[in-house]
């Protein structure tokens, strides 16, 4: 069993952001980590034991503190001002250092480390994001009043996958953003948001079902919207859970079929009936089933990560591959000329072609794998500050964020 990592937070600001102060977001953030020990008293740590003492006034990034836990040897992160964000030392010199690190608190920790190794950002290797499917700079950022809606745009949109439709990715963001707002000032939880989801999913395909497309669209298009907000404030409120993550992603599964059905069933009332639906919808499932299948059969034999992020191609079919919202845009526009059965036909046409192209990209992958050993991202390879000049980096990444102007919300 592993020897744990004590850890020790120490500043004082009680700026929040997005309702948590620097020291609640990091014991949260540290819950996710076994083998960590959250050490209020630092006579109390073992002289031996790794220990890890993390500033509070800063805003870190995820994958920053996974690289600073992994650590084996002592260390102080500066950042950009020459403030010490973290320090790696021992339970022997802890107590020590948290007298220095007192004495200076009126100039900011800048001198209370001269003996210890200074490294930056720079120093730490930290790839892409594979959960996220994308590669974004790491950061560790000053808390401020000054900078705090900042701070709070450059979380929300860390929160955003990379890699994703173009609804999720254009539309979405901005009203998103106000939304998690909201339910942050309410108090409200991601499962409290994810619950009505799945209410409005159910209520959506029984109206599909009943041939009320106009407002079973309305309830889905909501639905759609609620499930980006819920995962955001899940990530910048930093309440993940497991029940809500399964009941997330289970939902994102079983629901964009039998919408489509229940859309096939409505329209036999109507004077746009389907004939052969059985077959029809046959070929729906078909096509539905086989992208999933060609994109587990990439991630499980060909690759660590997904497919969307092997090769820009990939990442520019994720923005109209056939997954729910740009295929509720077929069934919308269907509704708008009054031919719904157009918008199913559309549907169906667009997830048999999208699944034959994930079928040639599996196919092409399993040769390049024969050919070259190994695959990999094409996010490796790029720097989304240097190679901004490339149409696929200014899509799908984001440069660092500069505290000096306006951020972008995507």
């Amino acid at each position: 069993m592993p020897a744990s990592t004590y850890i020790h937070i120490f500043g004082d600001n009680e700026i929040t952001i997005w309702g948590l102060t620097g020291y609640e977001r990091l014991q949260r953030m540290l819950k996710a980590y076994e083998y960590v020990t959250l050490a209020d008293d630092v006579e109390k740590i073992p002289t031996n034991a790794s220990t890890l003492f993390l500033n509070a006034n800063f805003l870190f990034d995820t994958r920053v503190l996974s690289v600073l836990l992994k650590l084996d040897k002592n260390i102080a992160l500066y950042s950009e001002d020459g403030c010490p964000a973290a320090i790696r030392t021992d339970g022997n010199q802890a107590p020590r250092l948290l007298r220095n690190l007192n004495n200076n608190k009126n100039q900011n920790y800048k001198f209370a480390l001269l003996t210890i190794p200074r490294i930056g950002l720079k120093d730490l290797k930290i790839g892409f994001q594979q959960n996220l499917k994308k590669k974004d700079p790491p950061y560790i950022l000053p808390v401020s009043e000054e900078n705090r809606s900042l701070l709070e745009k450059e979380l929300f949109s860390g929160s955003y996958k990379g890699v994703t439709d173009l609804v999720t990715k254009w539309v979405w963001p901005l009203p998103a953003y106000w939304v998690t707002h909201f339910c942050v000032r309410r108090g409200w939880q991601p499962n409290h948001v994810t619950y009505l989801s799945i209410v409005l999913a159910i209520l959506t395909g029984l109206a599909f079902w009943a041939g009320f497309f106009g407002i079973g669209l309305l309830m889905g298009w909501f639905m759609t919207f609620l499930d980006t907000v819920d995962g955001k404030l899940a990530r910048v409120t930093v309440t993940s859970s497991r029940i809500g993550d399964v009941l997330d992603h289970g939902l994102d599964i079983i629901h964009p079929p039998l919408w489509y059905l229940a859309w096939g069933v409505g329209l036999a009332g109507t004077q746009t009936a389907i004939p052969g639906l059985e077959i029809f919808m046959g070929l729906m499932f078909l096509g539905y089933v086989g992208g999933r299948l060609c994109e587990g059969t990439f991630q499980l034999w060909l690759a660590p990560f997904d497919l969307f992020i092997w090769q820009k191609l990939d990442s520019f079919n994720r923005l109209i591959t056939a997954r729910r919202n740009p295929n509720l845009l077929f069934l919308s526009w269907g509704w708008l000329i009054d031919r719904p059965d157009i918008g199913l036909y559309l549907v169906v046409f667009w997830h048999l072609i999208s699944t034959a192209f994930l079928a040639w990209r599996v196919l092409v992958a399993w040769r390049t794998k024969n050919r070259e050993g190994t695959l990999k991202s094409w996010l490796q390879d790029i720097d989304p500050a240097r190679d901004r000049e490339i149409l696929a980096v200014r899509i799908f990444t984001r440069p660092p964020i500069d505290l000096r102007k306006p951020f972008p919300l995507s």
